[in-house]
């Protein structure tokens, strides 16, 4: 009688691997959303207390957010956001925009259009990958080598045009800002570095690249792309390029002169009503002097 051998069966390299380097779990959708939106509602409430010097509430907040990881799961979240099957990362949108006007001037992926990413959380995104860019990142809590942590409102004034971009971008970074003011100063900010139109060495720059969540936008009581573009008018922007996604808007804006010397005051302002709009605004203090 001959007996059969079992088969043993065949042992992968994933089965080899000891639990302890298995690939992770992501985040679900409705999960990285819920802590998005959980961490950007708390962060405005520690805003407000800030403001009202209620150390109590501040110090409470400030638990809340820690209990759900803080800063760090935030960027967890917001990475797990950028995987192609969450919509991919914004810059993909930029370089779609940007390459047609590289190619018409033949300008070659030789690094030299200075670029300054605020809020970046990684290296490998399309702008990095494309060449064109000499990359310049920084963040308020580096998630690795090559992005510099560093707050972008308290970022040393440049002193020569060596240290000013022919494009920033502000990618989910301005609806961070827990306050109407904080906004329109980052905006005002931006034209420190931008380099002037005189001083940029090629056409479709200086400018400013600029993602916000859709409902920003589309369903906020106190802003509208009518409302956004005029303020960025003021500011010496003029929009080239749009596009809105059920998600998200992106927008470039391309600086046509030097900094106003005067800028007129924009108040959080209701222009739609409604139970289920949200809040967000931008406001502009007005009558600020500015160096050409």
């Amino acid at each position: 009688m001959t007996i059969k051998k079992k088969k043993r069966p065949i042992k992968t390299l994933a089965k080899g691997r000891p639990p302890t380097i298995q690939k992770s779990k992501s985040i679900s959708r409705k999960a990285t959303r819920g802590l998005i939106n959980t961490i950007h509602q708390l962060e405005k409430k520690k805003a407000q207390a800030v403001a009202k010097g209620d150390k109590s509430s501040e110090a409470k907040i400030e638990a809340e957010i820690s209990a759900l990881g803080g800063i760090q799961k935030y960027q967890q979240a917001s990475l797990q956001g950028q995987r192609n099957d969450r919509g991919g990362d914004s810059s993909r949108v930029l370089m779609e925009w940007l390459k047609p006007k590289f190619h018409a001037s033949g300008l070659t992926a030789d690094g030299s259009v200075r670029m300054l990413e605020v809020g970046a959380l990684s290296t490998t995104n399309e702008c990095s990958k494309s060449g064109y860019f000499d990359m310049e990142r920084i963040d308020l809590n580096s998630q690795g080598e090559g992005i510099l942590q560093q707050d972008f409102m308290k970022r040393p004034l440049p002193t020569d045009n060596t240290q000013t971009f022919d494009i920033i971008s502000l990618s989910l970074v301005l609806n961070f800002v827990p306050d109407a003011q904080g906004r329109g100063e980052m905006l005002l900010r931006t034209l420190d570095f931008l380099k002037s139109r005189t001083n940029s060495s090629h056409d479709a720059f200086p400018c400013l690249f600029l993602v916000l969540p859709a409902p920003c936008i589309t369903n906020s009581r106190y802003m509208d792309e009518m409302l956004l573009e005029t303020i960025m008018n003021a500011l010496g922007y003029i929009k080239t390029y749009s596009k809105v996604t059920q998600k998200l808007v992106y927008y470039l804006w391309r600086r046509t002169s030097c900094a106003p010397t005067k800028i007129p005051i924009f108040k959080k302002v209701e222009l739609r009503s409604g139970s289920i709009r949200n809040n967000f605004s931008i406001a502009l203090r007005g009558s600020t002097v500015r160096g050409g």
